[in-house]
């Protein structure tokens, strides 16, 4: 990891030392993000750090902030709004009421692959999102990830659709989601993070769906037995800064930003992925009973139920960004 921060580093300090007319200011940039120091965004929050330091000269400086200690996602993005924060790494779902576009990420089964996830958020979904933003006061530099989510429950292993059915599932507050879970037959619960273990310790809900390392940070494998990798939603965290600040630094500045944003996105997927596989196998020591796979035809049973979902949600979504990604998908997939 520390190799790659510096390689990031080097090819910033290399682009812009030898712009001698470059105009770099003291700037201490402030970056909320609601998760624990120890989670992957932190790698990417390291490399986009070093880059800044030096492709400024040690002008630029970028702080990170954990755990909400700046405020929850939701209150962070609002705060960069306005200008008092600098910047937010935050989820999808926490902007989906500012821009309805980012709402597509919560679509079941969207993407197959990590690879086609990066393909659609570095490719014209983005440009579209990225020309967007600024008229909600933000500047998308770049995406990074949580990454899929995967499903557990205490009352039994998911192999196929019908295990779904009436298991209470806690869910995100999103409709996409709440609808997605109906459709499997499950009765999902909408409920805020911080009330999850306990609902899951005393039984008012069988189980929830969340990234591996997520899962395994918060310890439910103390109150849940089976994990099934669904895969069934990705997670990526859009890197939001403020529009106001934005315009207030200079050209070089702005585009330092944007390079190291960028290139830092490659240190945190990296850290991502590779979490990813550390919580799956220290889930299995704690216990819990891993189902990996589904096979193919409960996979097609699984897309099947949840089709009435992109029907109702297309709309709300948009139709010019509902296409665009499911246009890069079908090419991808040669359809």
């Amino acid at each position: 990891m520390k190799r790659k921060i510096f390689a990031a580093a080097l090819m910033a300090a290399t682009m812009f030392a030898g712009a001698a007319s470059a105009e770099f200011n003291s700037r201490n940039i402030k970056v909320s993000n609601g998760a624990p120091k120890d989670h992957p965004v932190a790698a990417g929050v390291d490399a986009m750090s070093a880059c800044l330091e030096a492709g400024s000269g040690g002008k630029m400086k970028l702080r990170g902030f954990y755990s909400g200690a700046l405020g929850d996602d939701l209150d962070a993005t609002q705060s960069v709004r306005s200008g008092s924060l600098e910047m937010v790494v935050a989820g999808a779902d926490a902007l989906a009421g500012i821009e309805p576009a980012m709402n597509v990420f919560g679509l079941p089964f969207l993407f197959a692959s990590n690879e086609e996830a990066d393909a659609v958020l570095t490719g014209p979904f983005y440009e579209y999102l990225a020309k967007r933003m600024p008229d909600h006061g933000l500047v998308l530099l770049s995406f990074w990830e949580n990454g899929f989510r995967n499903t557990t429950n205490s009352k039994h292993p998911i192999e196929k659709i019908d295990d779904f059915r009436g298991l209470n599932f806690r869910v995100m507050q999103n409709n996409i989601f709440l609808d997605t879970f109906r459709r499997l037959g499950a009765n999902p619960v909408p409920m805020a993070f911080g009330e999850v273990f306990t609902a899951l310790e005393t039984g008012a809900v069988d189980g929830q769906e969340n990234p591996l390392p997520l899962i395994e940070a918060s310890k439910f494998y103390e109150v849940q037995k089976y994990l099934t990798l669904t895969r069934h939603a990705y997670s990526p965290t859009p890197v939001m800064f403020s529009k106001k600040v934005w315009d207030s630094y200079t050209p070089q500045e702005q585009e330092l930003l944007q390079t190291c944003a960028t290139q830092a996105r490659t240190a945190q997927l990296e850290r991502s992925r590779a979490a990813a596989l550390e919580a799956l196998e220290a889930l299995r020591g704690h216990g819990v009973e891993v189902v990996e796979t589904l096979s193919d035809a409960e996979m097609e049973r699984l897309r099947e139920a949840i089709k009435p979902v992109y029907d109702a949600n297309k709309a709300s979504i948009g139709e010019e960004p509902f296409k665009l990604v499911q246009d890069q998908l079908a090419a991808m997939r040669g359809q």
